[in-house]
């Protein structure tokens, strides 16, 4: 009878045993689980395209100090959370609106980007195109980069044209202000009919021939100074854009 109560009682303790070891370990993977959830939802790649010009590319500038690139970083230090940026950026030092449709053409991108800047026209004003090709091609671009922001209008921003009247090279010719005048007023028309976001930072390089600062080395682009002032603007409207990203 001793034997049998012993034998009963090693089998009701190895039993409960096994039971709270299975039920500690279930807890264990459902923890681990929980933390590999939280670690996919933080580790997140946001996507921007900028589309443009010298403008863009950031001429005579170092690399990290063009727009497209500051606002990457300003936009980086206001995450908290485990998320990257991917930047690519398709411009190139005097490109016209023809340029840049065949650039992007060309390129093998797809078409689900977090946001899409796009800055072009100042070349058709200084190659002295016919304006209606900008008419004909600024559209255009518009609507490809709407495509590339996963179809998305509120993911683009365009931004207005520098006015390098402002500049050494300029030297505050009001021909040329009138012809950017001309430009600018023609994209921010089409934007705001179109509920496209259109940010100015044309007078911030109004101030070129007051504040030699705001002009990079060469004597024609602006300088990393007037791309931060560029990137004030833009990130609120970038942030707002991207806070379901962020």
């Amino acid at each position: 009878m001793k034997s049998f109560l012993l034998f009963f009682s090693l089998s009701v303790f190895l039993s409960f045993g096994c039971s709270n070891n299975d039920e500690e370990i279930g807890v264990v993977a459902k923890e681990e689980k929980e933390e590999e959830k939280v670690d996919t939802l933080k580790s997140r790649t946001i996507s921007i395209l900028s589309l443009g010009d010298s403008y863009t590319i950031g001429e005579s500038v170092c690399t990290s100090c063009k727009f497209p690139e500051q606002l990457k970083e300003r936009l980086l230090s206001n995450i908290e959370s485990d998320t990257s940026i991917d930047l690519k950026v398709i411009a190139r030092t005097g490109w016209i609106t023809t340029n840049l449709i065949s650039a992007i053409g060309s390129e093998n991108i797809d078409n689900s980007y977090n946001l899409v800047t796009l800055l072009i026209g100042v070349n058709n004003q200084y190659q002295n195109k016919p304006f209606s090709l900008y008419e004909l091609e600024f559209p255009t671009l518009v609507a490809t980069a709407i495509k590339k922001a996963k179809s998305d209008s509120s993911k683009v921003i365009v931004v207005s044209i520098p006015d390098y009247a402002f500049t050494p090279f300029g030297g505050g010719d009001i021909k040329i202000s009138n012809a950017i005048d001309k430009y600018n007023a023609f994209a921010e028309n089409y934007c705001i009919k179109n509920n496209i976001s259109f940010i100015n930072i044309t007078d911030i390089t109004r101030e070129g021939l007051k504040n030699k600062d705001l002009v990079a080395s060469d004597g024609l682009h602006p300088s990393e100074l007037a791309y931060s002032k560029f990137v004030e603007r833009i990130l609120p409207v970038a942030t707002s854009k991207l806070k379901n990203e962020l």
